[in-house]
């Protein structure tokens, strides 16, 4: 029996993240779509890594049931890498809230319940939610701690309270920074811990489509106006995962990592700010 990663999401910064983590690991490879799962397992089984795909979608508690179990025939679940979500290009505002945000708050919750002492995960948030305005200390709360299934009932995530599918976006990424500091004092009493990471623009063949689609300017804008004065990389995120799951991250838990070459540093005091372009 060996320990398990969880990898959701198959796309290039979980791949990346799981191949820091996976070595001497089963790594169970989730995705929605069963050919990106397997696409993905395919790439690493030939790099040397042991991968199982499995359908997974994370917006589906029996679906993410069904992926937890997969993983316990193999195992201990020691690690979780959750990259699963969809962007405010790629779907309508339902979709985002159900996917980013419920989905998200219930992998947290059902992973927490059996993951190994001594067990660590990220889950990859955005710079998003660091640039929408602040909320109140009971609206975090709200989003912290609500039941997971009454989320979605909340007011301020009613179709009357949400501008457009970038707002909804950008409720969800707060909503995982909340939940992840929820969930660690949970994860802590197994002896686990989670983190969030909230990148900026990272060069992905999915965020490539995005350059060239109709907010493909706006991108460009901010990683030419931003500190770093370009996007960054899935190796740099895994970077940073590698840190947090490894004993090196030991005292670090409920915390979220922005990684945006300092787009959103620029938002708020440069170049990038609303009353500038």
């Amino acid at each position: 029996m060996k320990d398990v990663v969880l990898l959701v999401g198959a796309g290039q910064i979980g791949m990346a993240i799981a191949r820091r983590m996976g070595y001497g690991k089963k790594i169970v490879v989730g995705d929605k779509k069963k050919e990106n799962a397997e696409a993905i397992a395919k790439i690493m089984t030939d790099a040397g890594f042991d991968c199982v795909p499995v359908v997974a979608d994370i917006s589906s508690r029996n679906s993410i049931l069904a992926m937890i179990a997969e993983g316990r025939k193999y195992g201990e679940i020691a690690y979780l890498i959750n990259a699963a979500g969809v962007s405010p290009s790629q779907a309508p505002i339902e979709a985002i809230l159900k996917v980013d945000l419920y989905g998200t708050a219930v992998l947290l919750e059902e992973v927490g319940k059996v993951i190994k002492e001594g067990g660590t995960g990220v889950t990859i948030s955005s710079q998003s939610g660091h640039r929408m305005k602040q909320l109140t200390a009971e609206e975090d709360e709200l989003l912290a701690t609500t039941p997971t299934e009454e989320l979605l009932k909340l007011d301020m995530l009613q179709p009357e309270n949400i501008r457009d599918t970038l707002h909804a976006y950008q409720m969800a990424k707060r909503c995982n920074e909340k939940r992840v500091m929820a969930e660690a004092v949970k994860w802590g009493k197994r002896g686990a811990r989670i983190n969030s990471i909230s990148p900026g623009i990272i060069v992905t063949p999915l965020a490539i489509d995005e350059f060239n689609g109709i907010r493909g300017d706006f991108y460009k804008n901010m990683f030419a106006k931003c500190p770093a004065h370009r996007p960054g990389t899935a190796d740099e995120v895994a970077n940073v995962a590698e840190l947090l799951m490894s004993d090196k991250g030991a005292f670090i838990t409920g915390a979220d990592f922005l990684i945006d070459g300092g787009a959103t540093a620029s938002y708020f005091y440069g170049e990038l700010r609303p009353d500038k372009q």
